[in-house]
């Protein structure tokens, strides 16, 4: 989000329309600079023809004109700003204001041309530097006569002595962005030499210049900023703590741009290595919440201009189209909630509460895999988040609004938030009826191969998303009894839940649907008993699945979702105990698959 540095909205536009409804025509100003050796001697080797004489005449008489302007121009100590940009909103509101201040206005190229296009006295940088673009408009600014003006500080006499020396001109204001090279390599499909190209080096040496000497320039690099500055400009303060922020701005702009480059260049030169020595994430504020975790705890919303989340999905870039604003957990269980349902091919209802799925369905029939999500473990599911692959349609949104809880047939569900990746204008209308506060959320399906971040104190884990499925993987009988294709089916189901629950991990699923899990224990024969104690009865011939090894089988979890009439165990293996289980499997006549995959989530 940008950083709006007016002192309110209503203000700055009163200023802006104060500041344009003054405009007036004014002489071009140039800053003072001789023709050097360098521009007569251009001039001279395009005398070659008649054309090249009278152009040679025509811009020694301008140049001429221009060092006397510029001589003026210097005397009266006329306010200089300098403009380059390639994003051009709002330039004519910008270019009208300031000159209506009464500042010259200094500026390159197509900024130019746009500039003069709305009635804009304009003086280009070629004039002030008496050298003209080159190689392909790689150097434009890179000039003394640019950067003297902007770096030079003004209590420091001799900086002032140096540049009455060379004929250079102080810039007061320098408005600077970039070229669009984020929106370029992400635009699809685009050469390298063409993103090498589209890489600014002007621009951002102009930026940093202006921010370090921001106690005497004021830098802007977003168009939102223009109402603030010109309110700034027209009550004529010096307020230090403004500047500060406008350098800080600017400077953040240049950070978050190199790494994007940098991001770019590690993908082209390092396709193979997922890790860089160094590398930075852009962050851009989402918005600010109410609090953390907890009431005590301050927090804020980031959203990743990484270039490699781009079009990734995810509850990042959701659309809220209801309901409260988002909280710290919120954001937490919705994302949960999504990840989850964003696996599943099927139509699929997920229920989540504290980041963990309590209720799964896959059914053809939307309606009954969410009714059968919410029977899984409706106590939890009250008050959770409640998320769909697929459109809620006027009658999935009626079954939402309308649902009363399996444990007592009489409570409407309770929902904070719902979550699908579309809505149909009737399903809309019907859920925001349910609730005031409930928040309905539309998002894209998550993406895969990202980078997953964790921070630890003094540092960040780094590491591949969890992104295989039961058809990545081979699931191994390694009992006697092997499982009929629907405990296979069940099994595989399972083993795509547990990846989602926090370890220690157990889940118990039939016929498509979670029947029970135990999660978050530090042993995992607790989590098997909550699990069990969930599924009930309904546990008998169902599949269970472990996110991790079983350590014991006799007298342990093993032997014991054997005694409550399971019906097919899936887990990675890798224990030294893994013959007991296979053994114990036996004994009781279970069918034992052995994945070759961990899931632990902490």
């Amino acid at each position: 989000m940008p950083l709006n540095l007016a002192s309110s909205p209503a203000a700055a536009a009163a200023a802006a329309a104060k500041v344009c409804a003054g405009v007036r025509a004014s002489p071009r100003h140039l800053l003072p600079r001789a023709l050097d050796h360098q521009s007569r001697r251009v001039l001279s080797l395009s005398s070659s023809s008649s054309a090249g004489r009278a152009a040679g005449v025509r811009a020694m008489a301008a140049a001429e004109a221009g060092a006397s302007t510029a001589t003026q121009a210097k005397s009266s100590g006329v306010k200089q700003a300098l403009i380059s940009l390639s994003d051009k909103t709002d330039l004519a509101y910008l270019g009208n204001g300031l000159q209506a201040l009464g500042f010259s206005i200094i500026s390159t190229g197509g900024t130019a041309s746009s500039l003069e296009a709305a009635g804009v006295n304009v003086t280009k940088v070629e004039q002030i530097t008496n050298f003209p673009e080159m190689l392909d408009g790689r150097v434009k600014t890179l000039h003394p006569s640019v950067h003297g003006g902007i770096l030079a500080r003004r209590d420091q006499e001799h900086h002032l002595k140096a540049l009455n020396e060379h004929g250079i001109g102080t810039f007061d204001v320098v408005v600077v962005n970039l070229y669009p090279f984020y929106n370029k390599v992400t635009s699809g499909v685009i050469s390298f030499e063409d993103g090498i190209e589209n890489i600014d080096i002007g621009g951002p040496t102009m930026i940093r210049a202006a921010a370090k000497n921001h106690k005497d320039v004021l830098v802007v690099v977003d168009h939102e900023d223009y109402p603030a500055l010109l309110e700034y400009l027209q009550g004529k303060q010096d307020d230090q703590q403004f500047r500060k922020m406008l350098a800080w701005k600017a400077f953040q702009h240049v950070a978050s741009y190199d790494s994007a480059v940098s991001e770019w260049l590690w993908k082209q030169s390092n396709k193979g290595d997922v890790f860089p020595p160094n590398f930075t994430v852009p962050l851009s504020l989402k918005s600010t919440l109410r609090y953390g975790e907890n009431p005590h705890q301050k927090a804020a919303f980031y959203g990743d201009k990484s270039l490699s989340v781009v079009n990734a999905g995810g509850i990042a870039t959701a659309i809220q189209h209801h309901g409260k604003e988002m909280s710290y957990n919120n954001y937490l269980d919705a994302d949960a909630a999504w990840n989850c349902v964003s696996e599943f091919e099927s139509p699929t209802c997920v229920v989540v509460k504290h980041t963990n799925p309590c209720g799964v369905a896959s059914r053809q029939d939307i309606l009954e895999a969410y009714r059968l999500a919410v029977k899984g473990d409706p106590v939890s599911a009250f008050g959770g988040i409640v998320a769909f692959n697929t459109t809620i349609d006027e009658d999935l949104a009626k079954e939402i609004r309308e649902f009363r809880s399996p444990t007592d047939g009489q409570t409407r569900m309770f929902y904070e938030i719902v979550v699908a990746p579309s809505y149909t204008e009737k399903g809309l209308e019907i859920l925001k009826g349910k609730s005031k506060t409930l928040r309905i959320l539309e998002a894209k399906r998550s993406g895969k191969g990202m980078l997953s971040l964790r921070q630890v104190s003094g540092g960040w884990l780094a590491q591949e998303s969890d992104d295989l499925t039961p058809e990545d993987i081979t699931f191994t009988t390694v009992s006697e009894r092997a499982p009929q294709d629907s405990e296979l089916s069940d099994a595989k189901f399972a083993w795509l839940c547990v990846k989602h629950v926090k370890s220690n991990a157990i889940v118990i699923a039939k016929n498509n649907c979670m029947l029970g899990m135990g999660s978050g224990q530090p042993n995992r024969l607790e989590s098997l008993r909550i699990a069990f104690r969930k599924a009930g009865e309904e546990a008998k011939g169902a599949a269970l699945a472990s996110d991790a090894f079983f350590p014991f089988a006799w007298n342990d979890a093993v032997e014991e979702a054997c005694q409550n009439g399971i019906g097919v165990i899936a887990e990675p293996s890798g224990s030294m105990r893994d013959g007991d289980a296979v053994d114990c499997c036996n004994k009781y006549g279970v069918s034992l698959l052995f994945t070759g995959v961990r899931h632990f989530r902490h």
